[in-house]
């Protein structure tokens, strides 16, 4: 296994984030141990969850899962455990979202669910457009003041609202944010923008989510088949993209590799890239994504992938304006 510092911290994470949705609604308790217990055999470090992971609101049945695992003994110091705080949680008018209330109430919950006493990457799973950067911040340095976070990060922040959150952090000389999670693969490449150039300046680590697209860019499914390569998105995905899924296959199958592993290769040889989520339901899906650490992209080969899958042209302004 490869491992990369998270942002500009001096944290190390493993270059595959184990995601674990799944979890609970689409892998049994039984195979997501499996899967963890695996994930540690390969040398995955970073587990990567969210409080409403799971099929009904306000239980957190994937933390759950993750919890008994980790209670077994043993594990806890062996990951970088990672999860977030935004979304509904319950009927009540405070129990979404990143008012220093539900920010406090979310991780005691979470806390408790993990069976653990602190979270090492305590992430905002959105931006809340009504809640002050001073009020989440304070109740952000509460936290790390009483050791139950150490590292703060976000998920599907714009890359104004992440430059906003940082000098709100660097007026209170706090740490702030150290990663960031975005939608980000070969046919999604939107943060290329503003997003990634904001990740580079200020040492802030990117973290793909979908890398594969929910399962578009491994190909199209062939008979038998199941999981999220037969959801609605991706039905919609290969209606809309038909043709250039199908180049991509070309492609993949002219060089000798199968087209997820050149989609994640492709994530991974971005510097900003800290490590793409993989969210595997069974044991065969964790292990066959190793191999993507192994391919080193030409320049031929990411010309070809840039002429299949063009991104937005750039970065902002030079992407839009002269």
């Amino acid at each position: 296994m490869q491992y990369k510092n998270l942002g500009r911290t001096g944290l190390k994470v493993s270059r595959l984030a184990l995601g674990t949705m799944n979890f609970g609604p689409n892998t049994s308790e039984e195979d997501s141990y499996q899967i963890m217990d695996k994930a540690l055999e390969l040398g995955i470090n970073f587990f990567d969850t969210a409080n409403v992971y799971g099929p009904k609101i306000g239980d957190g049945v994937t933390e759950q899962i993750i919890g008994r695992w980790l209670d077994q003994g043993g594990r806890r110091d062996q990951i970088v455990l990672a999860t977030k705080v935004y979304g509904n949680m319950g009927s009540g008018p405070n129990e979404q979202h990143l008012s220093a209330y539900h920010i406090r109430k979310a991780c005691e919950d979470s806390l408790r669910r993990l069976r653990t006493d602190h979270i090492d990457l305590y992430q905002f799973h959105h931006i809340d457009r009504a809640t002050p950067w001073e009020e989440i911040w304070q109740a952000a340095e509460r936290l790390v003041q009483d050791g139950k976070v150490i590292y703060f990060g976000s998920s599907n922040f714009a890359g104004w609202n992440l430059v906003q959150a940082q000098a709100a952090a660097a007026s209170r000389h706090f740490l702030g944010l150290v990663s960031e999670q975005s939608l980000y693969n070969l046919a999604e490449r939107t943060v290329e923008l503003e997003v990634i150039p904001a990740c580079r300046h200020l040492g802030i680590g990117l973290i793909p989510w979908s890398p594969l697209a929910c399962g578009a860019l491994a190909g199209k499914p062939g008979p038998g088949s199941s999981g999220r390569r037969h959801s609605e998105f991706t039905e919609t995905f290969f209606r809309k993209h038909g043709d250039r899924i199908e180049r991509f296959e070309a492609f993949a199958k002219e060089i000798g590799e199968r087209p997820s592993d050149i989609a994640l290769a492709w994530l991974l040889q971005n510097p900003v890239v800290a490590a793409p989520i993989i969210g595997p339901r069974t044991l065969e899906q964790l292990t066959d994504s190793t191999r993507a650490l192994d391919i080193t992209l030409t320049d031929e080969w990411n010309a070809k992938l840039d002429e299949v899958f063009p991104g937005p042209g750039g970065e902002a302004p030079e992407a839009y304006a002269w």
